[in-house]
């Protein structure tokens, strides 16, 4: 009977880990993807010159800071043209998860600016 409840205490601690593991696994992937959109929507409009505080992609970065992941790639080049344009952006949470170590999670997001139609044209 001892080995029966050892077993079945290993096997409830294993199922408890596990879950823990996916839970911090997901919310990380939630963080990861709201940080990308939020990188994505801030650095789209600082793609028209003299929008945006900074270059587009310190814009990304910033906001991809301020929700707590870091930038890892950001295709939003500066564009004058009134022609609409699409950024997309990449972040990443870093994530320690118990037995299985260190994990990178990533989201990305795209956003599109047009400059006809926030200008009002």
């Amino acid at each position: 009977m001892t080995v029966l409840m050892t077993a079945v205490i290993a096997i409830l601690a294993l199922l408890l880990v596990a879950t823990a593991s996916l839970g911090a696994a997901y919310s990380a992937r939630a963080q990861a993807q709201s940080a990308a959109d939020a990188a994505a929507l801030a650095s789209a409009v600082a793609t028209y010159p003299g929008v945006g505080r900074a270059p587009p992609p310190a814009e990304a970065r910033r906001a991809a800071d301020l929700n707590g992941a870091r930038l890892v790639s950001c295709r939003c080049p500066v564009d004058s043209s009134l022609e609409a344009r699409t950024v997309v952006v990449t972040t990443a949470v870093d994530v320690t998860l118990p037995v299985f170590g260190a994990l990178e999670v990533r989201g990305a997001a795209s956003a599109e600016f047009d400059p006809r139609r926030w200008l009002g044209r």
